[in-house]
């Protein structure tokens, strides 16, 4: 009996037909609300009879293989005798191969379809029909070819045979991957106290098909609590695939630490990393373009022998491994490991390639969702992440440049830019007097130009390497993209600074657009250890009534943390005032309890006037100083720095929020206490006072939305860094009077509220 490979036709014509380079110029391909938005018209437009989205579904044995393939072709149309498979393909960029005759990749899959009908239905010829049309002015360009049966069945034979070593390698994978993961056993030797609620309630959330809200305490391991039932629910067939969804860098690496642990006990499952393109880029410049880098030329002729021998030979693709890979084949890291992501088991990368719509792995939305389970780590981050791929802004000074750039050199480009630019002039001189307003909508006096200026700059490019054109290309395509979102959860507004002006589409409320992007994979999973309060995150975050939700409580002693509150305040109008004081908080703590500490600042030039005066009242105690835009080797001495038992004191200045106020790990005497300047309020603003009306509007606390909440995050987030394990203690010292106030003190965690507060004769806390 021959063993079944069960696949989409996408999947299998993507494989097989790639050929060429990448060009990313035009990179950004039409967003699935183009391509939805463009197959409804077309769609419309088909006769009475004629049937859309068809699923079809064929069985093929080769050797001992058996192929199930299926998909949902576009368009099934009948005219005048003729039975046509109608294949829709969006598009922005120009290209003289669409032009001419189609791309390959279409053919085939318009084929396939044809092929599936045609042997169902028993017919000896059908016709198949690419339909190209152009995103944003819809013109529409048709290509059409009769096919007899026996051609078609040929050419999915051929089609099977060049995928079939590709899926022979992932067949057996697989079947060894799932054995593993059932037989695997938690790779530590006991769970921590509240790991195995967390791990039983994640497997619950998977088995039952739902989301899953999870507050758990840092330090109680989260990441193997969280991966560790993913993998079984593999074994269990629940699942096929896992994206462990990060904001940083840092919580990547604990996610492949812990597959590499369960990996040395037996598991047999790989995953890969997605590293930032500018990162990876092996080039100075990250121009991915056939004539200026040799690993982006050629591309995908070399790209499937690269994935077969990265796949033969390793489990854990991390950035290193993919590089070393990317130059024996001399290939794009970037891209390789994109394609590697629907060969994996676990793909380990940025929010952005499932939530944000211009990124997202589109082929897996298609296809895999529904065995995929979501595992957002530090889900309090996607708050404001999501805001930041769902809005957008253009401004003024880019059109000036590229007016005075294009000026005799191309009209076409001068012009247009010339008249978005008076636009800008003219919006600036109506609200002479105001710095920041809103506007009701954008009218077609500038969407107009707009699309003018795509349709020019996709001409031009075709000859010119201007990078202020290429810049503005895609910022006016994006912007053009985020017009298409805007409703009741929006908000327009305008900036003047200087001579500029910034018009910004602003998402006030990410949660509609976070859950539609979400919606369709078996199980989302949000947990971090400052999802507090539950309801806000579930709110903003598209959660719903039937979700799960679980908090659990600090599995640590009361013993192994003291909490002070120093009630001086640090009000912006204050703090002049008081950073005398709040240095000679740091100076008591240290005198009587020596050790490495953490200082946290709301803001870094808050955080720099305080450092200086500390400096010229206390020149000795070894102090560092988190810099602005520091690299990695350099945040890697940063946290090097704290050592263990060493004999002298050390305090390490940074911002609440920062690059250091969460993911960090530092166990025991690395780290003996965290002091947390302010409630971390974020900086009264415009923006932020969009969002508080926007959400006092819908009956809730405004002001908790837009600032109490996203504070007090940050403010956890940094103590806890400090207990970390069972083994670690350490001193929190909170220097706000705000911190005994009752909207603050219920956002504490329990272990918090143990707390003495200081006197002046004890301006650090009061010590027994």
């Amino acid at each position: 009996m021959s063993e079944s490979i069960h696949i989409s036709v996408r999947t299998l014509v993507e494989h097989v037909f790639k050929s060429g380079s990448i060009d990313s110029r035009f990179r950004t391909q039409s967003t699935l609300l183009d391509g939805t938005r463009i197959h409804q018209k077309i769609q419309k437009t088909y006769h009475d009879g004629d049937q859309k989205e068809l699923y079809l579904r064929a069985e093929v044995p080769f050797n001992e293989l058996s192929f199930i393939i299926d998909g949902r072709c576009d368009g099934l149309l009948f005219r005048d005798g003729e039975v046509i498979i109608d294949e829709i393909k969006s598009f922005q960029e120009p290209s003289p191969q669409r032009d001419q005759e189609g791309f390959p990749v279409h053919w085939a899959q318009a084929k396939l379809y044809a092929y599936m009908y045609a042997k169902e239905n028993d017919l000896q010829e059908i016709f198949v029909q690419l339909t190209y049309v152009q995103v944003d002015t819809l013109a529409k360009t048709y290509f059409k070819q009769k096919c007899l049966f026996s051609e078609l069945e040929t050419f999915v034979l051929k089609v099977i045979e060049d995928y079939s070593p590709y899926a022979r390698l992932l067949d057996e994978h697989r079947k060894k991957r799932n054995e593993s993961c059932k037989e695997l056993i938690f790779p530590f030797e006991t769970y921590r106290e509240g790991q195995r609620k967390l791990a039983g309630v994640v497997y619950k959330t998977i088995l039952d098909k739902k989301n899953l809200f999870a507050k758990a305490p840092t330090g109680i391991g989260k990441t193997i609590s969280t991966l560790f039932p993913s993998v079984k629910a593999i074994g269990e067939g629940h699942l096929n695939r896992v994206f462990y969804l990060t904001a940083k860098t840092i919580t990547r690496t604990a996610a492949e630490e812990a597959f590499k642990k369960m990996q040395t006990r037996g598991l047999c499952l790989n995953t890969v990393t997605i590293t930032a393109k500018d990162k990876v880029c092996f080039k100075e410049e990250t121009i991915c373009q056939k004539d200026s880098c040799e690993f982006a030329n050629g591309y995908y002729d070399r790209i499937n022998d690269a994935i077969l021998d990265i796949l033969l030979n390793e489990t854990a693709m991390t950035r290193e491994v993919i590089e070393k890979y990317a130059r024996k084949h001399t290939i794009c890291p970037f891209e390789f490991s994109l394609d590697l992501a629907y060969a994996v088991d676990c793909i380990i990368c940025d929010y952005n390639y499932i939530f944000e719509p211009r990124v997202s792995l589109k082929r897996l939305l298609e296809e895999q969702k529904k065995q995929t389970v979501l595992l957002v780590d530090e889900a309090h981050n996607l708050v404001d992440r999501g805001r930041e791929m769902f809005s957008s802004s253009l401004n003024k000074e880019i059109f000036l440049q590229l007016k005075k750039e294009f000026k005799g050199v191309n009209k076409t480009i001068s012009e247009v830019a010339s008249k978005l630019n008076a636009w800008f002039i003219s919006l600036k001189k109506e609200h002479p007097d105001t710095q920041e307003f809103t506007i009701d909508q954008l009218g077609e006096e500038l969407i107009e130009p707009l699309i003018q200026f795509l349709e020019s700059a996709e001409q031009a490019l075709q000859t010119e390497t201007s990078q202020n054109l290429l810049e503005a290309y895609f910022i006016v395509n994006n912007f053009l993209k985020i017009t298409e979102l805007l409703d009741e959860h929006y908000v327009i507004y305008v900036e003047k600074i200087k001579n500029d002006v910034t018009v910004k589409l602003f998402c006030m409320d990410p949660s509609k657009l976070l859950k539609q992007m979400g919606k369709g994979y078996r199980s989302k999973i949000f947990f971090s250890a400052t999802l507090s309060p539950l309801s806000y995150y579930q709110d903003i975050l598209g959660g719903q009534e039937e979700d799960y939700a679980l908090s659990i409580p600090s599995p640590f002693s009361s013993e192994q943390l003291e909490v002070m509150i120093n009630p001086v305040s640090t009000r912006y109008r204050d703090r002049e005032r008081t950073k005398e004081h709040i240095v000679s908080v740091i100076q008591s703590l240290i005198q009587n309890r020596p050790g490495n500490y953490f200082i946290f600042f709301p803001s870094y030039q808050y955080l720099l006037s305080v450092y200086e005066l500390f400096k010229q009242k206390d020149p000795i105690t070894n102090t560092i100083i988190q810099a602005s835009g520091m690299t990695e080797i350099e945040r890697e001495d940063f946290l090097g720095a704290f050592k263990a038992n060493q004999p002298e004191t050390l305090l390490g200045f940074a911002v609440l929020g920062g690059i250091f106020s969460e993911g960090v790990d530092l166990i025991g005497d690395r780290l003996n206490g965290v002091v947390v300047v302010g409630v971390g309020l974020p900086q009264l603003c415009f923006e932020r006072n969009l969002i508080k009306d926007h959400y006092n509007q819908k009956d809730k606390n405004g002001y908790d939305y837009a600032y109490v909440y996203p504070g007090m995050n940050k403010v956890l987030q940094a103590g806890g860094r400090l207990i970390r394990s069972e083994e670690d203690h350490g001193t929190i010292v909170l220097i706000d009077d705000r911190f005994l106030q009752r909207q603050y003190q219920n956002l504490m965690p329990l272990e918090w509220q143990h707390y003495t507060v200081s006197s002046k004769k004890h301006p650090y806390g009061q010590y027994p």
